[in-house]
């Protein structure tokens, strides 16, 4: 392939990406208008949001293998033929269960294009100068769409309506199909020595809706009732089921001796319980500011827009330059203090909160914060594998990134609507009441974000590779 088409290539990849970071900040602002349209309650609100994450998450591995057996490109093209056609029944749902439907199967798009987008690049530079000015392209875009889709998403929902936020990926992956078709390198597919691990795949996914759906009803339900133990107890069975699976299959989709390395372990549980903090900030933040405060979309979205700026350019200008100099452990750390920090001062906000006063500091320490952990948590993931199973670690905290978001939002919304009910209750005023749910899912993303540094300061194995630290690859489940 020659240079030229390579970089011509490279925008192609770089905007399917940035059309997946696009669809879930600006799903975000315009989550509350979601809600009025079509009737949801804050904990069915959440599976707006999980729907998309928990396929996502569970297909981000399984889509890296496709590509190896069938092709990386062919696999960026189903990806985006399917996240095309599912934003088109995103748009025009008018029932919860079918906008839920289809975002679900936008996260099985968004998985192919993101796991065939990487190896695609990784593919089409294979010169380690190229590649390092390849990735850094790939991860400026990347820092770029969360800034991008928050303004984007203010705009078409007030000037249009929340259904534009969808239809806006049709002329996008129409023009992305084409221009795939004649820029990007038809890879022969390897060849499959194995069967794929699809039954991994369907049973790990499976279980971990099964944990999400109890959680996130089990207020309605009773946490003690027959069915939240049933639904539980069904997500217990095909998770054990998952790890004999993976144990006997020769070609497993999660090789579990690697997730006993340590620094990879600990990486995992880092990238979920900080997951957790990250999707309760713009959820919570984002209610708080339309249904407490009164804001419009796009009020909402130049409220988001500062933090999301400064998060592209700390992660760009300046984390990896603290990762060589500092090693992993302090820029990690002090990154997720400072969104604990941020989300405890969100958690603060009264019912006549001020922005300037109340939000925007919070706001602006989740963004430095955001920006610098990013670089050394995926450095931290590959200190412990080799160069052929780099995309391996990303890959395994990546997913563990966008299920611990699902999972923990659920348990964090569940939390909130059982303080606003508490709070109603007792007589407090709906404002309020709702107001008092919002903080407490706020204080507890704090605890989340606050105990993934403590595990990241205590725990990781200091230092880092200085040529790992220009190249770690980004989350596309950025919140």
């Amino acid at each position: 392939m020659s240079g030229r088409r390579r970089w011509l290539a490279l925008p192609v990849v770089c905007v399917g990406e940035m059309m997946i970071i696009l669809d879930v900040v600006i799903v975000g602002v315009a989550l509350p208008w979601i809600r009025e349209d079509l009737a949801f309650s804050d904990d069915t609100l959440v599976w707006v949001v999980n729907a998309y994450l928990l396929t996502s998450g569970g297909f981000l591995l399984l889509g890296g293998r496709l590509g190896d057996y069938f092709g990386h490109r062919r696999m960026f093209l189903l990806g985006i033929a399917l996240f095309t056609l599912s934003s088109v029944a995103c748009g025009i749902a008018t029932s919860q269960g079918l906008l839920i439907a289809a975002r679900a199967v936008q996260g099985v798009g968004g998985a192919l294009i993101s796991a065939a987008g990487l190896s695609l690049v990784m593919t089409m530079f294979v010169d380690s100068k190229e590649r390092t000015k390849a990735m850094g392209v790939f991860g400026l875009v990347v820092a770029g769409g969360g800034a991008v889709g928050v303004l984007l998403g203010g705009i078409l929902t007030d000037a249009f309506d929340w259904r534009w936020i969808f239809y806006i990926n049709v002329p996008v992956g129409i023009a992305l199909f084409t221009l795939s078709l004649w820029l990007l390198p038809a890879t022969r597919s390897r060849s499959a020595k194995g069967r794929l691990d699809v039954a991994g795949a369907v049973t790990a996914t499976t279980s971990l809706t099964l944990l999400a759906y109890a959680i996130a009803n089990a207020n309605t339900w009773g946490w003690a009732s027959t069915q939240t133990l049933g639904v539980l107890a069904g997500a217990g069975a095909l998770m054990v089921l998952f790890v004999v699976i993976e144990r006997r299959v020769r070609f497993p989709l999660v090789p579990l001796p690697l997730l006993g390395r340590r620094n990879i372990a600990v990486s995992n549980v880092v990238a979920g319980s900080w997951a957790a903090a990250q999707y309760a900030w713009f959820f919570f933040t984002a209610l708080y500011l339309q249904v407490v405060l009164g804001y419009s979309a796009i009020q909402i979205a130049l409220a988001f827009f500062a933090p999301r700026v400064i998060m592209g350019v700390v992660s760009v200008g300046l984390s990896a330059r603290l990762v060589i100099r500092f090693g992993i452990r302090p820029p990690l750390a002090t990154g997720l203090a400072s969104v604990a920090l941020g989300l405890v001062l969100l958690s603060r906000a009264p019912v006549d909160g001020s922005f300037a006063l109340d939000v925007l500091p919070g706001m602006i320490l989740v963004g430095i914060g955001t920006g610098m952990a990013f670089n050394p948590l995926y450095v931290s993931a590959m200190n412990d594998v080799g160069g052929a199973e780099s995309g391996l670690g990303s890959g395994f905290v990546n997913t563990s990134f966008t299920l611990g978001g699902a999972i923990g939002l659920a348990a964090l919304v569940s939390l909130a609507t059982a303080r606003t009910d508490s709070l109603a209750s007792s007589g407090s005023e709906q404002l309020a009441a709702l107001t008092g749910g919002y903080h407490a899912g706020l204080l507890v993303g704090a605890l989340f974000a606050a105990t993934a540094a403590a595990c990241a300061a205590l725990l990781l194995r200091f230092g880092a590779a200085p040529d790992q630290a220009s190249q770690a690859e980004p989350s596309t489940g950025s919140a």
